[in-house]
């Protein structure tokens, strides 16, 4: 007989109830009072489970003294005993971490197979589905798809309709608004405050009507409300995942897109709606004339229209290329989308068809329709130069170059001043009705990935790269 352990002839031998394998009593008992089980079937073992074994035995002579061989001898059989059992142990675990590991490599391959397959698929399905097309209605290039057929509800096109007339009416006949700011007074703009660091990542933010509030937000996800006055965030909304790609308000409420397809609505710090229509980053809002309806634009080449009164999905249609910036013409009945193919897409509100493409050279990064009705100002992704588009004739009016980048451009109310921002500076172009040309009454080098007019266009706010406000004005504004 030998131990199950160390391989040699026992001296005091049992044996185990329930597996039946020979073991030196205290080698077992040893690892009974360690590990509980036994150590060759790892089955739950205790001392009452062994059974003593009759043999023959030699009587052992006292123990020697330490100086003698004998004793030497005993000493090293009890470290040879000790080892024994240390490395059965070790072999045991290993052979036990070498069955998980296998098992944990074999469920990680599965899971790489089976996301490499959903990933095939989803990418297959976006293909044909942006190789879909159709038509309701005559369209220029027939690109456009609505993803749901039941279109804009009456209520929305009554709207849309009646707001188109209501300001077509009065546009042609308006005149500059008293107090307005003036070519001389844009020339003495300067920077009077910078804020401190608002939000990191920030890329547009948008002012209240009354020009005392801006709404911005960054890449951890917060959107605040910040305080021209009190110089201060007054108000915080988290929208929990994704950065926040654009803002903007609706009256006192406010909305923000995110880089993970939501469009969220508060109103003082509650929210109202959550939206989850796009199927990728929404790069861009816009809001409609009429103050009822909301758009946004995504990477996944398509714009939805939001029904603010009911607070629901009105449209969604299909382009076919990913969208960057978004706009509605100040009347409200066009509405137009910059792609990263290179094309500005206008759209018909009402019926979602292609009214015409205007093509540029490179990706949009800025747009902006004019006060005037008939202009669009664009720019593309690290272009220097803003295109200037006659709506009517479908062709580039003016050609603007500002030797820098261009992350941003803006019209004012009376359509005579476009703000031009990038990373190089700021730079006031203006156009004279009278002498039909035009003139830079504002060239400055402050930062400005996103610059917005204040009231009367009294004072110019820029967000630069690092995600601090300035406000650019002059203390003596001459009236006209």
């Amino acid at each position: 007989m030998l131990c199950a352990i160390s391989g040699e002839a026992p001296q005091y031998p049992v044996a185990s109830r329930k597996s039946g394998n020979v073991f030196e009593r205290r080698l077992i008992e040893a690892y009974i009072a360690e590990n509980g089980r036994d150590p060759v079937t790892d089955e739950d073992l205790s001392t009452d489970d062994l059974i003593e074994l009759k043999t023959s035995r030699i009587v052992q002579p006292r123990p020697p003294t330490l100086t003698s061989i004998p004793s030497l001898l005993s000493i090293f059989q009890k470290e040879w005993d000790a080892l024994a059992l240390e490395t059965h142990t070790l072999r045991q675990q290993l052979i036990q971490t070498r069955q998980e590991l296998g098992t944990a490599l074999y469920q990680h391959d599965a899971a790489a197979r089976v996301i490499a397959r959903l990933s095939l698929e989803r990418d297959e399905a976006r293909k044909a589905l942006s190789r879909v097309s159709v038509h309701s209605g005559p369209a220029v290039t027939g690109e456009a798809m609505q993803v749901d057929s039941t279109g804009l509800s009456k209520d929305l096109v009554a709207k849309i309709g009646a707001t188109q007339e209501q300001l077509s009416k009065t546009r042609r006949k308006r005149g500059v608004p008293d107090g307005w700011v003036t070519s001389e007074a844009l020339n003495s703009f300067t920077p009077i405050e910078k804020s401190k660091v608002l939000y990191d990542g920030a890329r547009s933010f948008a002012m209240n009507t009354r020009g005392d509030s801006a709404l911005l937000g960054g890449k951890d996800g917060r959107v605040g409300v910040y305080s021209m006055s009190d110089k201060a965030i007054v108000q915080e909304m988290n929208v929990g995942h994704g950065s926040i790609t654009d803002a903007l308000w609706i009256g006192d409420r406010v909305a923000a897109s995110t880089s993970t397809g939501h469009v969220r609505i508060w109103e003082n710090g509650t929210e109202l709606a959550d939206f989850s229509g796009h199927a990728g980053e929404v790069t861009a809002l816009a809001l409609h004339p009429s103050g009822d309806i909301l758009a946004s634009v995504g990477v996944d080449k398509s714009y939805i229209f939001y029904d603010l009164t009911t607070r629901s999905i009105a449209v969604q249609i299909l382009t076919n290329s990913a969208l960057t910036t978004a706009g509605f013409h100040p009347d409200g009945h066009l509405f137009a989308a910059g792609g990263v193919d290179s094309q500005i897409k206008v759209y018909d509100v009402k019926s979602a068809t292609n009214a015409a493409n205007f093509d540029s050279t490179g990706p949009i990064a800025a747009m902006s329709f004019s006060e005037n009705g008939t202009w669009l100002a664009t720019a593309a992704n690290g272009s220097t130069i803003v295109s200037i588009w006659d709506l009517r004739k479908a062709a580039v009016l003016h050609r603007i170059d500002i030797s820098g980048p261009i992350s941003a451009v803006e019209w004012e109310y009376s359509g005579q001043f476009l703000a031009i921002g990038g990373p190089g500076g700021l730079v006031v172009q203006q156009y004279s009705k009278t002498s039909k040309a035009w003139s830079e009454p504002l060239k400055i080098a402050v930062a400005a990935v996103a610059v917005r007019w204040g009231t009367s266009a009294g004072a110019l706010l820029c967000l630069d790269t690092e995600g601090c406000l300035t406000t650019l004005t002059t203390k003596v504004i001459n009236r006209v």
